[in-house]
Order: structure tokens, then sequence, then C-alpha cells
């Protein structure tokens, strides 16, 4: 059975589905959750809270499934084409959930509110975390990069492509060489090219959100992350997310 708060946040989210974010009353979201109003300002504190409650359900909500997706296939190329249809998928049945992974915020929404004050902390642990303020677009592929990185880094089964980059053709030089330093700036290759595809499979999948195309995304990542490098790759990627503005 759903806490008072999980009811609350259900609730909330209903009646976003039907009205937009400043037509929606609190009063309406306690009625719908069964219980007081009350109730509801002791858990949230206020409209603006609830809108962060809101969004922190639904980014943690997001990550919990990515982080189920990359333990549930072996194969790399495998694991971003799931994590991407499956943005792809939830983004555009969440509403919130695409504002806060593209950045387009529209009239329906509620508008991201500013992090509450350190002077006005909640009693409520859930709420306090909530009013650090929700991620932003960015910070939300930044973990799903990171956190896909680690998972291909850390299991054994991981097939990930280790791109070999441009051969040197220069002559050997015939001086000593240190074996060490060689093997740290491969390990520090092997490192920026995971990050950098898997930054580029969740990159891929939110410009298919705001401007699909005739092909699935699957096809187009998995070709993406295990195509081999054009050119030396000099740092992971760093462009911001794909916007198309508010809609």
């Amino acid at each position: 059975m759903p806490t008072a708060r999980e009811a609350l946040l259900r609730s909330a989210l209903a009646a976003l589905a039907e009205l937009p974010w400043s037509a929606i009353r609190m009063v309406d979201v306690a009625s719908g959750a069964g219980v007081s109003r009350q109730t509801l300002y002791n858990e949230f504190g206020s409209k603006d809270g609830l809108a962060r409650a809101l969004m922190r359900r639904e980014a943690d909500r997001y990550l919990h499934g990515v982080e189920r997706l990359l333990g549930e296939r072996a194969d790399a190329a495998d694991r971003l084409v799931a994590v991407a249809e499956w943005t792809v998928g939830e983004a555009r049945a969440r509403p919130l959930l695409r504002a806060l992974l593209t950045g387009c915020w529209g009239e329906w929404l509620p508008a991201p509110p500013p992090p509450r004050a350190a002077t006005a902390t909640s009693a409520v642990p859930a709420q306090r975390r909530a009013d650090a303020g929700p991620p932003g677009s960015a910070d939300l592929v930044a973990l799903v990069r990171d956190r896909s990185a680690a998972a291909l880094r850390q299991d054994p089964r991981d097939q990930s492509p280790r791109d070999p980059g441009p051969r040197d053709q220069s002559p050997r030089d015939p001086g000593p060489r240190d074996p060490g330093r060689r093997d740290r700036g491969q390990h520090d290759r092997d490192r920026d090219v995971l990050l950098y595809r898997c930054e580029l499979a969740v990159r891929l999948a939110l410009a298919h959100l705001i401007a699909p195309g005739a092909e699935s995304v699957g096809p187009l990542v998995r070709t993406a992350v295990t195509a081999p490098l054009r050119a030396p790759l000099r740092a992971p990627l760093s462009a911001p997310s794909p916007r198309a503005g508010a809609r």
C-alpha cells in the first residue's frame, strides 16, 4: 500500500494529465490521495515544494530504470541501445520527464522552482532532498553517462568496443620507453572513449525525442557506439543537450 506521500505524488501526476499546473489546487490533490490538505502541506510545505518533489520522483524513477536495463544485458552495445530506446519511450509517455531531459518546459507543466532556502528546511527527509532542486537536463545526461560507463567497466561480461585510434606511422624511436606511461595513456584513452560512447547514446536519444526521424533510435545508437572513431578523441562530449524551445 503506498504511503501518504506517494499517494499524493500520484494524485498530483494524475491531475497534471488533465489540467495545467496553474489550475491544479492543493485541496484537489489531497482529496485525490484520500488524505487531508494538512497532510499534503506537512509533506511538501507548499505547491512549489510539491513541484520539486514531482520532478525529483520522475528523475529518480528514470535513473532506476537506466540501472535496471544496464544490469539486464551482457553486450555493451545492447545495453546502450536499450537505455536509449527506453529513454525515448518513457519521455514520450511522461511529459514531466521529457521536460527534465530536454529542458523544454511548457505552460502546462510547473516551471522548475528555485531550490528552497536552507533556512526553511523541511522536517521530511525526502522533501529535504527534493528541495535541493531538480536535476537539470545536463545533469541527467551526465548521470546516465557515468552510470552506463561504470556498469560497462565493472562487468566482466563487457564487450564494449575499444577504439584503437589512428596508428602512428612514424619510425620507431629506438630510445628508452616507459611501459607504465604507455599503459596509463591507453587507460585514459579507453576511459574517454567509453564516456564518449555512453554520452553519445543518451544524446542521440534526446535528439530523436525532439526531432523524430523515420528510423527508430535503436539502430542509430548501435551504429554510433560501435563505429570506429575517425579522429583522435580529445575530450568527451561537452555540448549542451538538444533543445527545441518550450512547447
